[in-house]
């Protein structure tokens, strides 16, 4: 029955097949003749048998020579449809394969020839993939020709037939494993040529097709596709990323040579484990799990020990799951040879590799556990390094993977490495290393170590090493680090963490901190169940008095123990008060004129800021009046000599404002003053001539309270000094400084009104008058007001003589007014005395 319809079919044909092979045959007939074969072939309810018939005897040749070199488009797509029609419907399409597979290189391959039509090249690939399909290992003897057209059409321009190669290559690969392998080396070249297409559905396809050709194929061309498929692990689109993950999933799973590409395997799918999107994340775990639970099974006897006998660790990353026996041991046994490539990726130029290996070193220490250990030198090297790496999240994921150091090694390994970097010079991320392991670290296993810690961070090597605010930062989350671990185990170095605060709020570029500093004291006192950290200070003012005072007598400028003195004196607030013996001793050292000014100044500076609020500060305990002698002979008075420059001149004005500081407070008694004008009084009336407004405004002010306090005991020529210099502040530029200078006349004037050396005077008394008046006439009202004040108590001492000398003058007054009042308060007075 089949044969009597395969004859009949192939009556039918034999007119169309001579049209065919006639050499002058026209495009048009051709094209009647390919028409008149498809009304036979395919719109004819033909059983596969009879296809089989029709097509392997009489259609194969033709259409494949047709297919082959027929110049009319339409003839080759007519030719190929009743080809792949044949191939599909055929009962043993492998009798084709030595026909149209010659005929499908000669057309796919160069130099021979190459299909014009896109659409054409892509049919002519889905034919090559439908006899692999067909005829699976039957295909073996051709090979080389399958080979060679994939070797051509994966590079072709048009996208699908890339996508149609990649399939064929997938097909080809599992339909002859045993006879692929000798020739997939072939297809690697022009695979990896095509991986990175801007057309992602290819990427998606090659990278497929590699893991088959390679899983089928020859193994060890993992070593060229390895860098590509890494590369794809940062593709945009996430299906690429999905497929990079199954590959290589599947490599570590069924790869004949797997065990010897572990090492260059697992980091590819452990690098799936931070991917953004979740469904790429848990396929990566799913395979990693299979793998760990496989290797398990394959090396059961050498893991006998640790499956029946591992205790979990007691301290673990909150929120982590611990990975499985085979998981761990995997990566354990591989991290030698993963490291040093990672290591070197982490400091890569390319921003995403960065980012990338550091989030891949934390997932292997996480696995490692305390083998890391062992690597602990190349680590720290490397975290040091990418510690400082602009890109904040490779920070971030170096510090995670810190932690997991302080989580697993032993600290007696760990911190002594790390503390040994301390010794060279350390860096920022040193410390932030340190921290980070400090933070990983449970309390117990810390605690042994915390004096040696403390010791290490109060260094002054370590932290005074540098003012930069960075340093001081970590510095500083290092100091609340340990607190925070080790909680009430902080007080044994709670001196030694002070010493490392005070020395971070020393630096004048970090004042931002300063808030922060003060937090992490006030945690530092809460620990050790202290009310504040005032608390803290009074615990150990004297140790750090003593500490910040060792080489006070070599202080210059630049010596960061002025700075740190600044701290202790005025953070302290009134706890100071309890540690005046060491301050004083250290001010009396540091501030005599032979040392450096610049470092004068600055602790002139201090002592001014503690003396306004004396109370509060020094005073607090109401001892500091018993150290005034030495404040006032051997700090204030030495200070108070003029020296040429700036410096000094900034000096005296400090001294000047600490006096009188000291005097405004009334720390200063009248008897105490007793004792010290003379010693004083000399430089205060020469500081009224100093260049700076403010010298000369306080020291005017200090005269006149010394008037106010011990004038009666002046001798001539002492008042006579006095008012000279006063009287010369009349003239002064600043206003403030001219009212200051009449209300020390005025105490001048009370004074001589009761003294011995009135009438001994009294010459100087009617130059005063003289002077005083030119100034009743200034063109400043406030100035008049104040000098009428001082004439109407210097009128009590010669009423008469102002009069003469007021009557001498009125008329050249631009106001007379204030001479007028001025005669009528004299006149009052008299009629008063009546």
């Amino acid at each position: 029955m089949a044969a009597a319809g395969a004859a009949e079919v192939a009556q039918a044909l034999s007119r169309p097949l001579r049209c065919l092979q006639e050499p002058d045959c026209g495009r048009a007939a051709r094209l009647r003749a390919l028409e008149a074969i498809r009304a036979e072939v395919q719109e004819r309810p033909l059983s596969g048998a009879v296809v089989q018939e029709v097509f392997g005897a009489q259609l194969v040749r033709p259409l494949a020579r047709c297919l082959a070199g027929d110049a009319a488009e339409r003839c080759r797509e007519l030719a190929l449809q009743l080809l792949c029609h044949g191939l599909s419907h055929g009962d043993r399409p492998g009798e084709a394969l030595p026909v149209l597979l010659p005929a499908l290189a000669q057309r796919l391959c160069p130099p021979q020839g190459f299909e014009p039509s896109e659409e054409l090249r892509l049919g002519l690939v889905q034919l090559l993939s439908l006899l692999l399909q067909r005829c699976g290992a039957s295909v073996a003897p051709y090979l080389s020709d399958v080979i060679r057209i994939l070797q051509a059409t994966l590079l072709d321009h048009y996208a699908e037939v890339r996508r149609e190669s990649c399939r064929c290559a997938v097909a080809c690969a599992q339909a002859m494993p045993e006879h692929f392998h000798m020739q997939s080396e072939s297809l690697i070249k022009p695979l990896m040529q095509t991986i990175s297409h801007q057309h992602y559905r290819v990427r998606v396809d090659v990278i497929h097709a590699t893991g088959a050709v390679i899983q089928f194929g020859n193994g060890k061309s993992v070593d060229d596709v390895l860098s590509h498929l890494a590369q794809r692990l940062f593709d945009e689109i996430p299906k690429v990323r999905h497929a990079v993950t199954t590959v290589i999933g599947e490599w570590l799973l069924h790869l004949r040579d797997r065990y010897s590409y572990f090492h260059k395997l697992i980091p590819l799918l452990l690098g799936s484990f931070t991917d953004e999107i979740p469904e790429n994340t848990k396929l990566a775990w799913t395979y990693w799990e299979k793998i760990g639970l496989q290797w398990e099974k394959e090396n059961e006897e050498d893991l006998k020990d640790k499956m029946d006998f591992s205790v979990s660790p007691s301290h673990y990353p909150q929120g982590v799951t611990r990975p499985g026996l085979g998981c761990r041991e995997l990566v354990s046994r591989n991290l030698s040879k993963i490291l040093p490539g990672l290591c070197h990726d982490i400091t890569d130029w390319v921003e995403s590799t960065r980012i990338k290996a550091s989030q891949l070193l934390y997932t292997l220490l996480l696995h490692a556990e305390d083998h890391i250990t062992q690597h602990m030198e190349l680590l720290l090297r490397t975290l040091y390094q990418a510690c400082l790496d602009e890109e904040s999240d490779v920070v971030k994921n170096c510090v995670k993977a810190a932690e997991l150091i302080g989580t697993f090694v032993s600290p007696k390994v760990s911190l002594r490495l790390i503390t040994s970097a301390f010794g060279k010079t350390p860096k920022p991320s040193c410390i932030m290393v340190l921290t980070a392991v400090i933070r990983g670290s449970p309390k117990e296993i810390l605690q042994p170590h915390l004096t040696d810690l403390g010791n290490t961070l109060s260094q002054a090597g370590v932290c005074q090493r540098s003012e930069e605010v960075f340093y001081m930062e970590q510095l500083l989350y290092c100091v609340q680090a340990l607190i925070e671990v080790c909680q009430e185990d902080c007080k044994e170095i709670s001196l030694q963490l002070m010493k490392v605060l005070v020395t971070i709020m020393a630096i004048p570029c970090s004042q931002h901190l300063k808030e922060k500093v003060e937090e992490t004291m006030s945690s530092l006192a809460e620990v050790q169940q202290l009310d504040s950290f005032l608390y803290l200070y009074k615990q150990h003012i004297i140790q750090l008095m003593e500490w910040v005072s060792v080489s006070c007598d070599c202080w210059t400028c630049y010596s960061p123990e002025i700075l740190q003195l600044d701290v202790i004196a005025t953070h302290s607030g009134p706890v100071i008060g309890e540690a005046l013996n060491n301050f004083i001793l250290i001010l009396k050292t540091c501030l005599q004129p032979n040392k450096d000014p610049q470092m004068r100044l600055k602790l002139f500076t201090v002592l001014s800021q503690l003396l306004q609020k004396a109370n509060e500060t020094v005073n607090s305990q109401g001892l500091f009046p018993s150290y005034l002698e030495t404040v006032i002979k051997d700090i204030l008075a030495p200070n108070l000599q003029w020296h040429a420059g700036r410096t000094a001149a900034a000096i005296r004005t400090t001294a000047v404002s600490c006096l009188w500081a000291l005097i405004h407070c009334e720390m200063l008694s009248p008897k105490e003053m007793l004792e010290v004008k003379d010693g004083l009084m000399p430089q205060i009336i020469a500081a009224m001539d100093e260049d700076s407004k403010i010298t000369r405004l306080l020291a005017c002010r200090i005269v006149g309270v010394f008037l106010k306090v011990c004038g009666r005991q002046f001798d001539e020529d002492k008042f006579t000094n006095t008012y000279t210099e006063v009287l010369k502040r009349l003239d002064d530029a600043s206003c403030d400084v001219r009212l200051a200078a009449a209300h020390t006349l005025t105490n001048w004037f009370k004074c001589l009104k009761d003294s011995d050396v009135k009438s001994a005077m009294e010459s100087h008394i009617e130059f005063l008058y003289q002077e005083l008046l030119i100034h009743l006439d200034d063109p400043d009202q406030n100035i008049q007001n104040a000098v009428l004040e001082v004439l109407k108590e210097g009128s009590i001492l010669y009423p008469e003589l102002l009069m003469r000398e007021i009557e001498g003058v009125v008329h050249k007054h631009q106001t007379p007014v204030y001479c007028n009042q001025l005669l009528h308060h004299i006149q009052s007075a008299k009629e008063s005395a009546l």
